[in-house]
């Protein structure tokens, strides 16, 4: 995991983490009421978490994908250049 996979990671978790705990402080300060802010807050993490998440997975998959179909290409192209390849001759012993 690089440093900046593990900074988007963080941050995600840390943005649901204090979503999750804002609510439940508005929930227990205002006696089972959250605020209009509060609820606005937590959507923009879940969203922001979703983004990281999401977008993450997604490169991933196609670099993936990227990378299979490339390796399959190559493969494919060295096994077509060994095809139409002429058989090579033994070198002859005599000079002329």
């Amino acid at each position: 995991m690089t440093p900046k996979d593990w900074i988007q990671y963080s941050s995600a978790i840390a943005m649901i983490l204090s979503g999750i705990v804002l609510a439940f402080m508005s929930f227990f300060k205002n006696n089972g009421d959250i605020s209009e802010g509060v609820l606005w807050y937590v959507a923009q993490a879940l969203t922001y978490a979703g983004g990281i998440f999401g977008v993450s997975i997604y490169f991933k998959t196609k670099l993936g994908d990227f990378e299979s179909r490339t390796k399959r290409e190559i493969i494919q192209a060295i096994e077509e250049a060994r095809q139409e390849e002429p058989p090579r001759k033994a070198p002859s012993s005599s000079n002329p």
